[in-house]
């Protein structure tokens, strides 16, 4: 665990959802390498984690060029929403999730989702947990029009603080992030930011955040002023 030197009291907390709160971008790579086998192609490592995090056109665009492969970006956005229809439902929440997001709402602090899915892929992927989302105040799509530029520009999390009646100053959101992209969204909006990278992610991309975890279990929710854990 690192620690900085110095964390600033939150009134508010703000979730990504792809790899942080669902175990989606495993699936992800199961899309993508299924669609590259069939040109003999490898989606490493490296490809997947330039992509986490952008959106689902411009990931597809990347993936295309970095890989070569024949086809356009826009084809591959299709095949691979046509393998996700199948595959997307069955996500799991990551470990300690249910936990933190239930103490917090029951000491109603207030939460919220800022995802660069958009509306169609969002539902198949919580299609099995709307009581467990439902919990949220409220929820930013990718596809939101208010989000201009995608992580990382610091557009959905700054919407996702405007959105909480009253809104919420960037100083006083805390976030959770697994993606190099989405803590440089979160910085760059002026808030603290929690990375809990995938095990696989060069620890020099993990350096930028206030706080890096190896699982949400870990978190101490009165570092950053919230009411500890009964």
């Amino acid at each position: 665990m690192s620690v900085s030197s110095s964390y600033k009291p939150v009134s508010h907390v703000l979730f990504d959802m792809d790899g942080l709160l669902l175990d989606t971008e495993r699936l992800y790579t199961v899309t993508f390498q299924e669609i590259c086998n069939r040109f003999g192609k490898q989606y490493t490592w490296d490809v997947k984690s330039s992509v986490m995090g952008k959106n689902a056109l411009t990931a597809c665009q990347m993936i295309r060029d970095t890989l070569e492969l024949p086809m356009t970006a826009e084809e591959l956005l299709t095949e691979t929403r046509q393998i996700q229809e199948r595959i997307f439902p069955s996500a799991k929440l990551m470990p300690g999730v249910e936990k933190l997001v239930h103490h917090l709402k029951k000491h109603n602090i207030p939460i919220a989702v800022a995802t660069s899915s958009a509306g169609v892929t969002f539902k198949l992927k919580t299609s099995q947990h709307k009581d467990f989302f439902s919990q949220f105040d409220h929820i930013v799509l990718g596809d939101d029009p208010d989000v201009k530029n995608s992580k990382p520009q610091p557009d959905s999390f700054l919407v996702c603080a405007s959105r909480f009646s009253p809104p919420a100053s960037p100083e006083k959101c805390l976030v959770f992030e697994d993606a190099p992209n989405g803590v440089k969204a979160a910085l760059a909006a002026g808030m603290q930011v929690v990375m809990i990278p995938d095990d696989n992610l060069d620890p020099s991309l993990t350096q930028e955040a206030t706080l890096r975890l190896r699982s949400m279990e870990e978190f101490e929710p009165q570092l950053f002023g919230l009411p500890a854990f009964d």
